[in-house]
């Protein structure tokens, strides 16, 4: 377990879970976060702190009708069916269906697989989908944005045709380990990559660059109020004006 965000000491990050995530963190999502950690790719779940932040607008909101875009394991798809009440429901999206069926098992168990209509799918081509019904226009409460980010400012343009007034939808990732606020020389660094790798290197600039330029976007966006929660690796969230 270790800080997600340059703005989090190790320390600091371990407290906050203990103190006000772990304990009341349901069983199946303990059961879930357990089974996701030993996968090599544990970092694309999302954070449980964030998670925590996620049932909170759920609730305030009283969500019925949600999306996920970017499912992995379904953590968070998990925490949102245990929250909205029976007979809500969640658009799950995401490209690898294997990723979703490890947790599964989980959900099942937990009673709340009825609640979601998983979409294996590219998320653009899945929300024009959904777009070409005239019925889903401003029919969702809350929306859950954890996928590739280069594509943010494309969802954002779905997302919000898909969302009531005043519905609600959160972006994860969106200070990228603190880099947004770095000079780029900064990716060595705050990625620990050796800078032979090229690759790797030029994937991670255009990942920050992305960022900034999302983040940028929704500040002067009229449709919506934002707010960006330095926590975890950044949580975005944005409410729907009209």
């Amino acid at each position: 377990m270790e800080p997600t965000s340059v703005l989090q000491t190790h320390d600091l990050y371990k407290y906050i879970l203990e103190t006000t995530v772990y304990p009341s963190e349901p069983e199946p999502l303990k059961e879930l976060r357990a089974a996701s950690a030993i996968l090599p790719n544990a970092f694309m779940g999302t954070g449980p702190d964030a998670g925590r932040m996620i049932q909170m607008l759920l609730k305030i909101s009283n969500a019925k009708r949600t999306i996920e875009v970017g499912v992995f394991t379904g953590y968070s798809l998990l925490l949102t069916a245990l929250t909205i009440p029976d007979d809500g429901k969640i658009v799950a999206i995401d490209i690898d269906r294997k990723a979703y069926e490890i947790g599964l098992p989980v959900i099942q168990k937990a009673g709340v697989e009825h609640k979601i209509e998983f979409i294996e799918s590219k998320a653009l081509s899945a929300l024009d989908k959904m777009l070409e019904n005239p019925g889903n226009e401003g029919s969702f409460d809350f929306a859950f944005v954890d996928a590739n980010k280069d594509d943010y400012i494309n969802y954002h343009e779905r997302i919000v045709k898909l969302l009531k007034v005043n519905g609600i939808v959160a972006y994860d990732n969106t200070l990228f380990r603190g880099a947004v606020a770095q000079p780029e020389s900064c990716i060595v660094d705050i990625f620990n990559v050796p800078r032979e790798n090229t690759e790797k290197l030029k994937f991670l600039k255009a990942a920050r660059a992305d960022a900034i330029a999302f983040n940028k976007s929704l500040a002067v966006d009229p449709r919506i109020e934002m707010c960006l929660l330095p926590f975890s690796d950044g949580l975005t969230i944005c409410r729907r004006l009209y």
